[in-house]
């Protein structure tokens, strides 16, 4: 199969609307309903930002079969580690009431974003309190399945870019 695929297109968009839309999901609940993210809330912002943004790179008539896969990978490296990122507020940093200056606050801090564009990946909340429920389910497991989501997707992408997964 060839990279160009109108299944491809297809995949490649709907992973970067999905992503996109998490994110929207995300700085609505903060902006209208004062759901304030914690440090790895606003790390997965950015894994899911960038995915969305990877796997729109894939699309574009110019690029080869070769590239398309790569950018599509690098799309699916990213959302694993939105998983990770997820599993670990989940399992970990919301077990405590304080996650200050941890590995994502140093990484949020070095990239600038945080200052850049604070309304977006500012962390104002502990990671307990980023951890709140939605309809009933942890903040942290929306954000595992839809890094889960993702995933499958960019694998349903390779393989119609014609590489087997």
């Amino acid at each position: 199969m060839r990279a160009r695929s109108i299944s491809h297109t297809g995949t490649a968009v709907l992973i970067a609307v999905l992503a996109w839309a998490g994110v929207a999901g995300a700085l609505v609940s903060q902006h209208v309903f004062d759901m304030q993210p914690c440090p790895w809330c606003t790390v997965q912002r950015l894994l899911y930002l960038l995915a969305g943004l990877f796997a729109l790179l894939s699309v574009p008539v110019t690029q080869s079969s070769l590239r398309a896969r790569a950018l599509l990978l690098v799309a699916g490296l990213l959302s694993a580690g939105a998983l990770a990122a997820a599993l670990y507020q989940h399992f970990v940093a919301a077990q405590t009431s304080s996650c200050a200056f941890t590995a994502a606050d140093r990484f949020m801090m070095a990239t600038g974003l945080d200052e850049m564009l604070p309304y977006v990946f500012k962390a104002t909340a502990a990671c307990d309190e980023a951890n709140a429920p939605m309809l009933g389910v942890p903040y942290s497991l929306w954000s595992v399945a839809l890094a889960v989501v993702l995933l499958v997707l960019v694998a349903r992408g390779l393989a119609r870019a014609g590489v087997r997964t």
